[in-house]
């Protein structure tokens, strides 16, 4: 993993939402939320804590935790879990309430220049999360300083990689069930239509840019 010294130190504690919980509805429910933040991604971030209780791990932070664990094969839940939290914690942050999302005239010209136009990055970014077979990720990543678009099975996460992640589209059925039951796609476009926070997607880009 490249540039440890510069992650954002992460608490071990599941943060709060920006927003409030019935802001990205109809794309994502109030009832997805209650699920998908304060059962999922909480149960990740205990698991992790009782993980590392009594180890060398104890009192890191949560890109410390998931650096170490992904170069030890015996931790394998240990990454999973904490990999998790860090994945469902750029997820949260990534969105603004509906009414709110709109591109930047100037990530709006980094997109056409690296995907030909917004529709094509879109088309892409969504056909990532509705070809990952079973559970994974669909991202948008700074890769060698280009906008690059893959995905990443079950809670595997961009950093292991190498790449510097900026959106993270979840396609565990738990982020989309409820609402659009097996509508995988129709849930991806309407994310990526109505509810992403492009301007904290711009700032990461200049943040990973300089590093």
């Amino acid at each position: 993993m490249q540039h440890k010294e510069d992650w954002k130190k992460t608490p071990l504690e599941l943060p709060e939402l920006l927003y409030a919980k019935n802001a990205l509805a109809p794309v994502i429910s109030e009832q997805t939320i209650e699920f998908h933040h304060g059962k999922h991604h909480k149960a990740y971030f205990d698991t992790t804590k009782d993980l590392v209780k009594g180890t060398e791990l104890e009192g890191a932070s949560l890109e410390e935790i998931m650096d170490a664990a992904s170069k030890d094969d015996s931790k394998k839940k240990l990454y999973n879990n904490a990999a998790q939290a860090w994945n469902h914690n750029l997820y949260w942050e990534q969105f603004a309430p509906v009414g709110q999302s709109k591109i930047p005239a100037e990530l709006e010209k980094m997109l056409q220049e690296n995907f030909g136009s917004i529709q094509e990055f879109k088309k892409v970014m969504v056909e990532a999360g509705v070809t990952r077979f079973g559970s994974g990720w669909a991202w948008l990543v700074l890769n060698n300083g280009k906008l690059e678009i893959y995905s990443t099975p079950n809670g595997d996460n961009p950093w292991k990689d190498g790449k510097f992640p900026l959106i993270g589209l979840d396609v565990w059925e738990h982020a989309y069930y409820l609402d659009y039951q097996n509508l995988r796609k129709k849930h991806l476009e309407e994310v990526l239509d109505k509810i992403i926070n492009w301007d904290y997607v711009l700032h990461l880009i200049k943040k990973y840019q300089d590093q």
